[in-house]
């Protein structure tokens, strides 16, 4: 038997105004290679100016993560050329980094946590993109400069669920912050897997390989579910040592596999020293206030629905994995709607009725209009199964007033008792050969006089106020 090992490198793209050493702008919508200065391009005599926001970024993000912030930091030169790096080297922080030593608790489905140890997380400067089209290479360098702060774990993860369990509350906690927008398909939040295997029991690390830049959960646990499959293929066939070799590699989803890219450099190859245009990075009193003070992050908004709210820890994982989701609850409530109900139709009813990944806030059904839609049903002006109808036709037509709906489509509730009793006596006098047979010990008749009646009332019959009044007549 074999034990899995993994550690995660995330680089998170911050999302300051400009770029982390100059003034240039951090906008990728921009025309290709507009966004650029002396600096950017590497030009001689172009120097480095530190951006504030980028090191305030990172200092909070080492208060999430429980980690220390290092009040003193400093930036290394990291050698090597690509030609999306004009300068052949890139600004980053090897030694003293501005967060060390964090932890983050990932929650299984049963309860219980484990807490995954975070090494690291340092400032570094994005390089540039290239474009491949035929055998044609462009470079765009709008992006290099962008600053980034890459996460590193330790090597605490055994298995792809658990990698993708912290993945998810990183990401989690990184939009919290408002750091990043970490869309993983546009590069904001890209992830590095590294892997290794071991016999169970056995406490040495063994080669580990480094699957670079995978752009989705469900792609990285595949690529793991590959790589470690690779290793323990490599091991029983007795190869480990000549196949296994500590290098880069790169998933392809289309072939789904794992492919070699390069060697991997060690910190020697890299030539690193520190930084000759930069001054250490001192953190004042003001600033490191500043990093203290961060927002409510996800398990103290989870903690706060169980408590405030009355809810499960299920549905409170649910609504709090994603601030935007969590935001559009609170704001149905604050319209509102009770957090029960609210809690069913925003993560049942309207979540299950989306695709495509689509949440909630990006749908045309504003937490104003769900929140209208569930006091209705509570005030019981309309029954649950009208619900259902209206949010189907809102979502069909971009939307609407929910009132306004319920009157074209007919689907308010009857509650006026005299009404009521007219139609029951009907299906009553009708039905008399039932009655009587209800009367004489079927109770389970009674379902039919309701269905009756509902028929009758073409679904527009409160169930309750029916209820009561078949049981006193059939009493």
């Amino acid at each position: 038997m074999f034990e899995t090992i993994i550690g995660l490198e995330v680089h998170v793209q911050l999302n300051t105004k400009s770029k982390l050493f100059c003034s240039c702008p951090t906008s990728f919508n921009a025309v290709q290679n507009t966004n650029n200065c002396p600096m950017c391009l590497a030009l001689p005599g172009a120097l480095p100016v530190l951006n504030r926001e980028a090191v305030l970024k990172g200092g909070m993000f080492g208060t999430a993560v429980g980690a220390t912030i290092n009040r003193t930091s400093f930036f290394d030169r990291k050698s090597y050329f690509y030609p999306d790096s004009p300068s052949a080297y890139q600004i980053t922080q090897l030694y003293t980094p501005i967060v060390e030593h964090g932890n983050l608790v990932i929650d299984f489905d049963d309860g219980s946590t484990k807490t995954i140890r975070v090494n690291r997380a340092h400032l570094e400067a994005d390089a540039g993109k290239n474009i491949h089209e035929g055998a044609t290479s462009k470079v765009d360098l709008n992006r290099a400069g962008t600053p980034l702060l890459e996460i590193v774990s330790e090597p605490d993860m055994r298995s792809g669920d658990e990698a993708i369990l912290y993945l998810k509350k990183l990401h989690s906690i990184v939009r919290y912050l408002d750091m990043s927008d970490a869309n993983m398909q546009e590069g904001s939040f890209r992830v590095d897997v590294n892997v290794s295997i071991r016999p169970r029991g056995d406490e040495k690390l063994y080669t580990r390989v480094e699957i670079k830049n995978i752009n989705s959960f469900r792609f990285i646990q595949k690529a793991i579910e590959l790589e470690v499959a690779r290793q323990r293929e490599a091991w029983e066939d007795g190869v480990y040592e000549s196949e296994i070799v500590q290098e880069t590699r790169l998933f392809d989803q289309t072939k789904q596999e794992t492919r070699s890219m390069r060697g991997k450099e060690e910190a020697a190859d890299y030539r690193y020293f520190p930084e000759p245009d930069l001054l250490k990075v001192v953190v004042d009193d003001a600033m490191f206030a500043d990093m203290l003070n961060i927002p409510e992050l996800p398990d103290a908004k989870k903690e706060r629905f169980v408590q405030g709210y009355g809810m499960s820890e299920y549905n409170a994982s649910v609504l709090t994995a994603d601030l935007e989701t969590a935001h559009y609850f609170e704001a149905m409530v604050e319209h509102g709607a009770t957090p029960k109900n609210a809690v069913s139709w925003l993560s049942v009813e309207l979540q299950g009725r989306l695709s495509g990944g689509m949440g909630a806030y990006e749908s045309c059904i504003t937490a104003n209009m769900l929140a209208q839609l569930v006091k209705r049903i509570d005030d019981n002006t309309i029954s649950g199964k009208a619900g259902k109808e209206i949010l189907d036709y809102l979502l069909a037509n971009n939307g609407g007033d929910v009132d306004d709906v319920i009157e074209k489509l007919g689907l308010k509730q009857v509650s006026d008792t005299g009404a009521l009793e007219a139609l029951i006596d009907e299906i009553l006098t009708t039905n008399a050969d039932k009655v009587a047979e209800y009367k004489s010990g079927k109770d389970k008749l009674f379902g039919f006089f309701v269905g009756q009646a509902m028929k009758a009332s073409k679904g527009s019959a409160n169930p309750n106020t029916l209820n009561e009044i078949l049981l006193s007549k059939l009493a």
